[in-house]
């Protein structure tokens, strides 16, 4: 790019934090008029929460607000990357966005989109297409290069669904072709792309994978959305009450750069809320599995314990581990469950600071978008230094903590 079209990029700053979902909002109405075929890769719920509007206008302002240094957005674009990858996104969906993206600009910008900025900003587009490419062409080649591996839907048999609570059930998924699985990272997730009849689509859900990698099945946790009419909902009750042992499902690969860093040998805590506990479970499983010396504290709240998920194989896990101690919060705590260790109310890491939070450690934190701010900014006011907060929010991102 020239000094100036990264300068006619930069100018509409202002305006894209200004109407920045607006212009989004138009560009998925225009992409999928005119390429319906999409919203078999898009995430439709996604779209009727506005959170993948939100999450593409924000990306887009970062791009423009580091024209000049788009390097100081790698973590960024990797993690967009690995979501890209999830979802089967090949180079030649980028022309296709392009297109419909430029397009966008010109007709929400009206008369200010002149020639030149709106080739500053195909240029621009150009640019970071060639970027997201680039790193989704490693992590696709990182894919297929280690045993087990693959790109795009591959079929799995589920051979086994375990109810984990009132409202949370896991299934064990083998490949249908009889080979090995991949190995993962701790904190990693599959897609799973189900047919919904209900909107005549398919659609692709990311899921935690809830155990530790073991080269012949994979683990996710799904809870099911009572009452849902939501795409997202309508994709877990499906594997919920359609889909029975002996069904085959597609996935893809594993991905995602929420991941334990197995290599140190810091003190880990984990702090989940909800079904947000998949990834971490995963963690714990690969810790204790292993033998790992580190130091463990699991904390996690729930509503309450018939739907507190993983009570017992939590349990397991840690019995006789005693480098771990774990910390339970419920909105209310009823006598069955008035013992050590339990607390009232939401998690609240304040209660903890009594020794418990460990000096040096790592922190990991999943869960809903409110509780995952609330527990960065408690972890902040401990002191916590911010390189040492791991968080991951399900679905596009949209958290800036």
């Amino acid at each position: 790019m020239t000094s100036e079209q990264k300068a006619l990029v930069t100018a509409t700053v202002g305006t894209l934090r200004a109407h920045g979902v607006a212009l989004t909002t138009h560009f998925y109405r225009r992409l999928f008029e005119h390429n319906p075929e999409l919203k078999n890769v898009f995430n439709v719920g996604n779209q009727q929460t506005g959170k993948q509007q939100t999450a593409l206008a924000m990306a887009v302002l970062a791009y423009a607000e580091n024209i000049e240094d788009p390097s100081v957005l790698v973590h960024a674009v990797t993690k967009i990357g690995h979501k890209h990858v999830s979802l089967d996104i090949r180079p030649e969906h980028y022309a296709i966005v392009g297109r419909h993206l430029i397009a966008s600009i010109g007709e929400v910008l009206g008369e200010a989109a002149t020639p030149a900025l709106l080739d500053a900003w195909a240029m621009a587009y150009q640019q970071l297409a060639a970027l997201m490419s680039g790193i989704e062409s490693g992590l696709y080649q990182k894919a297929v290069s280690q045993e087990g591996g693959w790109t795009g839907w591959r079929p799995f048999t589920v051979k086994q669904k375990v109810a984990e609570s009132t409202e949370v059930t896991s299934f064990y998924l083998y490949p249908a072709d009889g080979g090995k699985v991949a190995d993962f990272l701790p904190g990693q997730y599959v897609s799973v792309r189900l047919f919904l009849p209900e909107l005549n689509l398919f659609q692709p859900r990311q899921y935690s994978l809830s155990s530790a990698p073991n080269g012949e099945y994979y683990r996710i946790s799904v809870k099911k959305e009572v009452g849902s009419q939501h795409p997202n909902g309508m994709i877990s009750n499906r594997l919920h009450d359609f889909v029975r042992e002996g069904d085959t499902v597609e996935l893809a690969a594993p991905a995602g750069d929420f991941t334990l860093e197995t290599t140190k040998q810091t003190p880990v805590v984990l702090v989940s809320g909800g079904v947000g506990q998949t990834p971490l479970l995963s963690m714990l499983d690969y810790l204790t599995l292993t033998n790992s010396p580190r130091q463990v504290v699991w904390v996690h709240g729930s509503r309450n314990a018939q739907v507190h998920a993983f009570q017992e194989p939590v349990a397991d896990l840690i019995a006789g581990y005693e480098n771990v101690e774990q910390h339970i919060f419920y909105d209310t705590l009823t006598p069955d469950v008035e013992r050590a260790n339990h607390y009232a109310g939401i998690v609240d890491l304040q209660q903890l600071n009594g020794g418990t939070l460990l000096p040096e450690a790592d922190y990991y934190v999943c869960g809903p978008a409110p509780f995952i701010r609330k527990q960065v900014q408690d972890l902040a006011a401990l002191g916590i230094p911010r390189e040492a907060i791991h968080f991951e929010e399900f679905g596009p991102a949209t958290l800036s903590v």
